[in-house]
């Protein structure tokens, strides 16, 4: 299924590193930035476990080292200890990605004793009331005792909080909170538009003096933090109007293995056009990688065209990202659109002056839509003066 000849030999495409197994498409969070796909529902048949060992014992044989279990929530799977022990096994480094849910004191032990390595922990803000307003569910105390627990059981510990336009201006109390939770790494991920933050993008964008202060924070705590916590601060690439690095190329380091089997070379490639992706419940993951036209489609510098291919930053960006390419233009092999030199940035400037014009205006346009439950379009949709109602906030966003 979806394989063709490769336009690269083996020779010349490196093995996977990092191998991202989302066992799990379900969740106990709505987040309303949740990179989910919005049909996530349609692909409700999981990998069973022997599917899944077989998975990771081809991608450990072919040179993968670091394995992430991830989702929606992983912990949901009863079979995680059972995975997480076979990884061990084959060689892998383990990490948990996880909202903290299911994540008991027997269950961290369990995990422990099957070898797990490393939990990344996600909160949504600092604050109770947003944290559990824009995950749809009352979280924020059971994740504050969670990572007691991942902290008590001598895990390393990353804490994950997405940034938006409702939290950014909490950044300075997000970091003091992880360096109270005694996090080793935090990572500030500012809000990616795919999935359902890309059908939420009005009401979560920032303007770009919002980014640029918040930056400013995460500076001088970063200094101050110098060898105790790590602070990551992920790029806003729409503002920053440079393209990311994407997977670090495509097809180069990175393999996405979404709950129903697809294989991936980035977390939102299922929704793009173009040849099928491989299938691991049909094809090794060897076939996957080096031979599949999905795989090989975006791979190196050919596709690029004739404004990538020319730019010197084409060794450092690769391109940017296929996945933004697409949602914003139409055309997967576009130049990506925060880039100065794409013919459509003018749309990404759109968008943040939609932001200031939000910003400015108090109550976002858009009703800010999370993702479903356990029913298929099963979803929640509030007007945005509603949420500041249920926040208890002025219209200008949370205080």
């Amino acid at each position: 299924m979806g394989t063709t000849k490769a336009s690269h030999t083996h020779g010349t495409v490196k093995p996977p590193f990092w191998l991202l197994a989302e066992l799990t498409y379900r969740c106990p969070l709505h987040c309303v930035f949740c990179s989910n796909p919005v049909d996530y529902a349609q692909h409700d048949q999981e990998l069973d476990t022997a599917s899944w060992k077989r998975v990771l014992a081809e991608a450990r044989s072919l040179g993968a080292v670091q394995l992430g279990f991830s989702g929606g929530e992983p912990l949901l799977r009863d079979d995680l200890e059972e995975l997480v022990a076979h990884a061990r096994g084959l060689g892998f480094y383990t990490n948990l990605i996880t909202s903290g849910v299911g994540l008991t004191g027997t269950r961290a032990r369990a995990l422990k004793a099957a070898g797990l390595d490393h939990v990344q922990l996600s909160f949504q803000d600092s604050t109770r009331e947003l944290n559990d307003f824009l995950s749809s569910s009352k979280t924020f105390e059971l994740k504050s005792k969670v990572a007691g627990i991942i902290k008590a059981e001598g895990y390393p510990m990353v804490l994950n909080c997405v940034m938006h336009r409702f939290n950014l201006q909490h950044v300075d109390r997000i970091i003091d909170m992880a360096e109270r939770m005694g996090a080793d790494f935090l990572e500030l991920a500012n809000t990616q538009y795919y999935g359902w933050a890309w059908l939420n993008r009005v009401a979560l964008m920032p303007t770009a003096a919002q980014l640029r202060d918040a930056e400013a924070i995460v500076d001088m705590h970063r200094a101050r933090l110098a060898g105790r916590m790590k602070i990551l601060w992920v790029s806003p690439d729409y503002a920053d109007a440079k393209p990311k690095p994407c997977m670090a190329g495509w097809g180069t380091v990175f393999m996405v293995v979404a709950p129903d089997g697809l294989a991936m070379p980035c977390h939102s490639a299922r929704m793009l056009p173009g040849p099928a992706l491989p299938n691991l419940r049909e094809v090794s993951v060897r076939e996957a990688w080096h031979e599949s036209e999905a795989f090989n489609r975006y791979r190196g510098q050919a596709w690029m065209n004739p404004t990538c291919g020319g730019c010197e930053e084409r060794h450092h960006d690769f391109g940017g990202c296929r996945c933004q390419a697409f949602l914003v233009t139409g055309d997967a092999a576009a130049t990506d659109p925060v880039c100065m030199k794409s013919e459509h940035r003018g749309r990404i400037d759109d968008m943040l002056g939609a932001a200031v014009r939000e910003r400015a205006n108090g109550v976002p346009t858009q009703p800010l839509r999370f993702v479903p439950g356990a029913r298929r379009g099963e979803g929640l949709v509030f007007r945005s003066d509603e949420n500041s109602r249920a926040l208890g906030t002025t219209p200008q966003g949370p205080a």
